[in-house]
């Protein structure tokens, strides 16, 4: 059977920097890493870019092509949310609705990458700050995590810093294998916040981060190889 890697790379990007400047500088350094599917946090198109384009279009249009957006704010100056780019054609495209009442909106964004592999079913998200809000959705994470075909991806950024905590216990139930590297603050890193859930574990190669983010966010992003077999 032909098998390959394909690069997966999550990142929250705290809006893009001040008036959304550093947004040239983020897609730079993404591109360094050539992932074939990226998921950003924290798109802010209500700041000023100082570009053309809205930064949702912007973001696509340097990064992939196709994308699966999850605007979790609309605004007249703009949207807010977070987004998957792929490089290759996405369907099935749900946004789930994981807002706890009184709490910022939040949501988790399915689709189904059509990869030369075969089809990859992968969840992004950006999880609340408080932890009644996390427990609420990492039970909703975990359905849609035993739901989807295999091989399967969460990735985003899950804001949950405690050991073990809601999040990491629902998933460690319905995937096989995670990232560990340490994310926040981006200076001086001390909480795993960001994450690539997959299964099944034999699919995970490695994952790292790129220590250049912490010019650009407060969180660094996370790069993992995954090994796909047609």
């Amino acid at each position: 059977m032909d098998s390959a890697n394909v690069r997966v790379m999550t990142w929250n990007i705290h809006g893009g920097g001040p008036s959304g400047r550093n947004l040239e500088r983020i897609v730079g350094l993404i591109l360094r890493h050539a992932p074939d599917i990226v998921a950003l946090q924290e798109i802010d198109a209500r700041r000023k870019t100082g570009l053309i384009e809205p930064a949702f279009e912007y973001l696509k249009e340097a990064l992939g092509t196709h994308a699966a957006e999850a605007r979790v704010i609309t605004a007249p100056d703009g949207d807010y949310g977070h987004a998957i780019i792929s490089r290759w054609p996405l369907r099935a495209i749900v946004l789930h609705d994981v807002s706890l009442e009184g709490r910022e909106p939040r949501a988790a964004v399915e689709t189904t990458v059509e990869t030369p592999y075969g089809p990859l079913h992968v969840v992004a998200t950006h999880l609340g700050l408080s932890l009644r809000e996390r427990r609420h959705q990492a039970s909703l994470l975990a359905k849609l995590g035993r739901s989807g075909s295999e091989p399967s991806l969460i990735v985003g950024d899950f804001n949950d810093w405690i050991w073990r905590g809601s999040v990491q216990r629902a998933l460690a139930e319905c995937m096989a294998e995670r990232s560990h590297q340490k994310t926040f603050p981006a200076w001086l890193p001390v909480f795993a916040l960001d994450r690539v859930y997959c299964r099944p574990s034999e699919i995970f190669i490695r994952s790292w981060t790129d220590r250049e983010g912490r010019h650009l966010s407060d969180h660094l992003p996370v790069i993992a190889d995954l090994k796909l077999t047609a």
